[in-house]
C-alpha cells in the first residue's frame, strides 16, 4: 500500500481528467467559493464573445478579455486538481485492495458437508472454514481454530501474524491468506459491507463527509465571498460618479482575487490528504472527522500492557520466605511454571535454570497441571502423591492459605509490597497451602516511550495509563514511563466512567482497544481505535482501524489530527492575507487616473490598469498548484504550545502571505510590460 513516490505520472494524468470532469455545476456547489469563481468565469466568457461580435472595445480588447477569462478558467482548473490530485492518491493505494476483493471461493460448512460457493453467495452469520494456502472469502470471526495468516494485501506488512478462537485477536479480514493450519470463521459482513468495500469507498471519496471544522470554514468562506460580492458591485457606481472607466473583466478580476480562492480551492485536498496520512500510516478512519477531532484531543487513554511496556513481563528475582528452604522454594518454582507457556512462565524457568535449577522429569511423571483461569487467578502442578504447588496473585494464594488455616508470614505481605512499589507484579508461591517465597515480575517500559509522551504533554494532551495492575505497581510504572494519570485495577466500566467524567469538563477522549470488552468505551471516545485484529465488536465501535495492531498509533494519529488541523489554518491565514496585496495591486490601478490621491496606494508602481489585473489574476491563479504540495504533505507539526504556535504561523503565513504577492505581482507585471 506504501509509495515511494510522492505523486506519480499516472495520478498526475488522472487529476487532470478528473479537473475537466469536476467543472459541473452539480459538483462545484458544494465548494461556495470556487462555484462563485465558476459564475465569474462564465460571465467572463460571455463577455469576451460579446466583444469578439460586437467589435466595441467599452469593454476593452477582444485579447485582453480573452487572456483574463482564460486565467479565470485556469484557476478553476488548478482548483480542481489539487482536488483530484488527493483523491487520485488515495485511489493509488487501494489499488491491491481491489484485487483481494476480486471473486474467492468459499468453503462453506452446512452441517458436517462442505461446499464451495462463490464469496459473493456468503451472507452474516454463514460458516466457512479455511486451510492453508485459502484466500479468506469474507470478513469475520474466528469460532474455531488457530492460523497463521498474511495480511500484506491490507497493512502492506510481510510478516504473518496469528489468529485464534477464544480471545481479543478472532478477527479475520477478506482477501488475506491463511498460511497455516485451518480455522473455521463465522461471517460478520454482508455482501457489498465488508471492511475492504467500506475502506475502497472510503478512500476514493464516495462516501467522505466533510468534518464540523470544515464545514464552519466553508461557512466563514462562503460569508467573505458575499461580502466581496457586494464591495464589487458598490465599486461600479463609485466609478460612474468619479468618471472612472471600470471593466466588467475588471470588477470580475478584482471580485476573484479579493475572495479566499486559495483556500477555497485548497480545502478539499486538506481534507482528504489527512485522511490520505492516516491510511499511510495503516490506519483506517471512517470519517474526516475522526482525523480531525484527534488534532483536539485533551485526553488520550492508553493499556499499560503493549503500549507503555514491552508486553511481556520477565521475572527477575526469587524472595524466600525462609532461608533454609531456599532449594525447595526455588524447585516448586520450577515445577509451578514448567507447563506455564506465557512468556512470565517461560521466564521464571530461565531463572531459575540460572541458578543450576533444572527439570526432573521422573519427579513430574503422571502429575496433573492446574491451568490458570480468570476466576482462581493462580496455576501450579499436583503431584500422584497429592502434593500441590501453585503460584498466582498474592490476594488468592493468602485466600486460599489462610482457608486451609495456615498463617500467611508477614514477610510475604514485605516482599509483595516491595515488590509492586518498584513497579513489578508479584506472583507468591505455595506448597501444600504453605507460603515459600515471592517471584518479582518486571515490566520493561518501551525505549522512547517517556520522551514520547513529552511531545503529547506540549500539545496540551493528557496522558493516562489504563492497567489491571494493582495501584502500588501502576504507580510506579506511570511515573518511570511519564504519564500523567492512571487507572489501576482497571476493569470495563472504569474506562467508561474516566472518559464520561473527562468529557463532561468538557474535553475530547482518545483510546485504543482490541476486545469486546473494550467496545463501550471506544464507542463513547471521541477518538475510538480499534485494532484490525480486534474482535468484530471493537471494531464497529471505534470510528478508526489500526491495520497494523500497533497500540502506540494513537500517538501517531493525535499528531496527524494537528497537523491537519495547522495546514487548514496556517493556508486559510495565507489566502486571507493575500488579499492585501491583491488590493493593494488592483484598486489603486483602477482609479488613480481619476482620483490621484490614490497614486499614493500604488506602491507597487504597477505598468498599467491592465496589467496591474492581469498581474493580480496570474498570481491568484499560480498560487494554488504552487501550494498543492504543501496541502498534501501537510505543514511540519513541532509540538509546541498553542501561543507559540500560533505565532509562528502567522509570522509565517501570515506576514509572508501579504509579502510574497506583492513580489510576484510586481515581477510578473514587469513580463507583462515587457511583452505589451
Amino acid at each position: 500500500m506504501k509509495q515511494n513516490k510522492f505523486i506519480t505520472r499516472e495520478q498526475v494524468l488522472s487529476a487532470l481528467k478528473e479537473s475537466f470532469v469536476k467543472l459541473n455545476p452539480a459538483v462545484m456547489y458544494r465548494n461556495p467559493v470556487m462555484f462563485t469563481v465558476l459564475v465569474a468565469t462564465f460571465i467572463m466568457g460571455v463577455v469576451t464573445m460579446s466583444v469578439l461580435f460586437s467589435g466595441g472595445d467599452a469593454q476593452g480588447s477582444f485579447v485582453y478579455n480573452l487572456v483574463v477569462f482564460i486565467i479565470l478558467f485556469a484557476t478553476l482548473l488548478f482548483a480542481n486538481f489539487a482536488e483530484a490530485i488527493a483523491e487520485a492518491r488515495g485511489k493509488a493505494q487501494v489499488e491491491s485492495l481491489r484485487k483481494t476483493r476480486e471473486e474467492t471461493p468459499a468453503k462453506k460448512l452446512n452441517g458436517d458437508k462442505v461446499e464451495v460457493i462463490s464469496s459473493a453467495m456468503l451472507r452474516r452469520g454463514d460458516v466457512f472454514e479455511c486451510e492453508a494456502g485459502d484466500i479468506i472469502p469474507s470478513d469475520g470471526e474466528i469460532i474455531e481454530g488457530l492460523a497463521s495468516i498474511d495480511e500484506s494485501a491490507i497493512t502492506g506488512e510481510s510478516a504473518p501474524v496469528i489468529r485464534e478462537s477464544g480471545g481479543d485477536k478472532t478477527s479475520v479480514t477478506g482477501g488475506t491468506k491463511v498460511l497455516s493450519d485451518r480455522i473455521v470463521v463465522r461471517v460478520t459482513a454482508s455482501a457489498g459491507e465488508s471492511f475492504l468495500d467500506k475502506m475502497i469507498a472510503l478512500v476514493e471519496g464516495a462516501s467522505r463527509q466533510k468534518s464540523p471544522n470544515e464545514i464552519a470554514l466553508t461557512i466563514l468562506l462562503a460569508g467573505f465571498t458575499l461580502i466581496f460580492v457586494i464591495v464589487c458591485v458598490t465599486l461600479k457606481p463609485m466609478a460612474e460618479y468619479t468618471s472612472t472607466v471600470v471593466t466588467i473583466a475588471s470588477l470580475v478580476s478584482l471580485f476573484v482575487c479579493l475572495i479566499p480562492t486559495t483556500i477555497g480551492g485548497l480545502l478539499s485536498a486538506i481534507g482528504i490528504a489527512g485522511m490520505d496520512r492516516a491510511l499511510r500510516a495503516n490506519v483506517i478512519t471512517k470519517s474526516g472527522k475522526a482525523v480531525e477531532v484527534a488534532g483536539d484531543i485533551d485526553t488520550l487513554l492508553l493499556d499499560k500492557t503493549g503500549t507503555i511496556t514491552i508486553g511481556n513481563r520477565k521475572a527477575t528475582r526469587l524472595y524466600v520466605v525462609d532461608a533454609s528452604h531456599e532449594k525447595e522454594f526455588i524447585e516448586a518454582c520450577l515445577c509451578a511454571s514448567i507447563a506455564d507457556t506465557t512468556p512470565e512462565g517461560k521466564s521464571i524457568v530461565e531463572l531459575c535454570a540460572s541458578k543450576g535449577y533444572v527439570v526432573d522429569n521422573a519427579k513430574l511423571a503422571g502429575c496433573k497441571w492446574i491451568d490458570f483461569t480468570a476466576q482462581t487467578k493462580c496455576s501450579g502442578v499436583e503431584f500422584r502423591g497429592g502434593t500441590t504447588i501453585v503460584k498466582g496473585a498474592s490476594e488468592t494464594i493468602k485466600a486460599l492459605v489462610e482457608a486451609a488455616g495456615t498463617t500467611y508470614p508477614a514477610i510475604a505481605d514485605e516482599f509483595t509490597t516491595k515488590i509492586s512499589s518498584n513497579g513489578g507484579t508479584p506472583l507468591v508461591v505455595s506448597k501444600d497451602k504453605e507460603v515459600l517465597g515471592v517471584i518479582e515480575l518486571q515490566d520493561i517500559i518501551k525505549p522512547g516511550i517517556k520522551e514520547r509522551f513529552e511531545r503529547l504533554r506540549k500539545m496540551g494532551v493528557k496522558t493516562v495509563m489504563v492497567t489491571g495492575d494493582n495501584a502500588l505497581t501502576a504507580k510506579y510504572i506511570a511515573q518511570k514511563a511519564g504519564v500523567d494519570d492512571f487507572i489501576a485495577e482497571a476493569k470495563p466500566e472504569d474506562k467508561m466512567e474516566y472518559i464520561r467524567r473527562e468529557q463532561a469538563s468538557g474535553k475530547l477522549v482518545a483510546m485504543m482497544g482490541d476486545g469486546t470488552n473494550d467496545a463501550p468505551a471506544l464507542a463513547q471516545a471521541n477518538v475510538g481505535i480499534a485494532m484490525n485484529s480486534g474482535t468484530q465488536a471493537a471494531k464497529e465501535a471505534g470510528n478508526m482501524v489500526d491495520l497494523d495492531n500497533d497500540p502506540t498509533k494513537l500517538i501517531e494519529v493525535v499528531e496527524i489530527g494537528k497537523q491537519l488541523l495547522i495546514t487548514r489554518g496556517t493556508l486559510t491565514t495565507f489566502s486571507i492575507s493575500n488579499d492585501v496585496a491583491k488590493y493593494f495591486a488592483i484598486v489603486p490601478a483602477l482609479f488613480m487616473g481619476s482620483i490621484p490621491a490614490l497614486s499614493a496606494l500604488n506602491i507597487m508602481n504597477l505598468h498599467s490598469p491592465e496589467s496591474a489585473i492581469l498581474s493580480a489574476v496570474i498570481f491568484n491563479a499560480l498560487i494554488i498548484p504552487a501550494l498543492i504540495p504543501l496541502a498534501l504533505r501537510g505543514v511540519q507539526y513541532k509540538p509546541i504550545g498553542a501561543s507559540a504556535l500560533l505565532r509562528r504561523n502567522l509570522l509565517i503565513y501570515g506576514v509572508g502571505g501579504a509579502i510574497v504577492p506583492f513580489i510576484a505581482i510586481k515581477l510578473i507585471d514587469m513580463a507583462i510590460a515587457i511583452i505589451m
